[in-house]
């Protein structure tokens, strides 16, 4: 059998050779893999020069930019406030005038000619008038608001607040007239010019 030479002997080592063996006469063991950080533990700094790893999440990493005190994350389901030019009070009255008073009017001049007429109209009117707010509410004007170009809204979103919310914000308007009809008149100085009822459902009369 062939023994490797020492270099100055001008042969080449046997590639099948077994390496050599250590003082205790044992073959060298083969390298060991890097060893990796135990679970939850931080994992050890990168080289000189080189980038950071990713944090576990994909978060930025300790020390890096931050969401400014107060404000959300981002993405985190934040809607913004809408802002509105209120209606002014003004506004709000010539339009229920036009919705509600022009048609009771109408029924009262044909009850003075004829009773039965005036009965058909006076019921036709408290029909277009629930329909009137129905509409109103579902597209967020009723006709004369729309004619007047203002709007009744959802405070929190600016979107119509429904026809079924609309009609019920009629009879919480029996709140407005309880304590000498100061509800009404609640508009004149509230900020958001809002009366009792606009408070309770959470709605406001905006500028188209």
């Amino acid at each position: 059998m062939s023994t490797p030479s020492d270099p100055g002997s001008g042969q080449q080592p046997d590639p099948w050779a077994a390496p050599p063996a250590d003082a205790s006469g044992q073959g060298a063991p083969p390298p060991m893999p890097p060893e990796q950080p135990a679970y939850g533990q931080p994992a050890p700094p990168p080289a000189y020069g080189q980038p950071a790893p990713p944090a576990y999440g994909g978060q930025p990493p300790y020390g890096g930019p931050q969401p400014g005190y107060g404000q959300p994350a981002p993405g985190y389901g934040y809607q913004p406030v809408p802002t509105y030019t209120y209606a002014s009070w003004g506004k709000r009255v010539g339009a229920f005038l036009l919705d509600f008073g022009v048609p009771v009017v109408i029924a009262v001049i044909c009850i003075k000619i004829s009773i039965a007429i005036g009965v058909i109209v006076y019921v036709a009117a408290v029909v277009w008038n629930f329909y009137n707010i129905y509409q109103g509410g579902k597209t967020g004007s009723r006709w004369a608001q729309k004619l007047l170009g203002i709007r009744m809204v959802r405070e929190a979103t600016g979107q119509p607040i429904g026809g079924g919310l609309a009609i019920g914000r009629a009879f919480v308007h029996i709140i407005d007239g309880i304590p000498c009809y100061v509800g009404y008149l609640w508009p004149l100085w509230d900020a958001k010019k809002q009366t009792f009822a606009d408070k309770i459902i959470g709605s406001v009369v905006i500028n188209a």
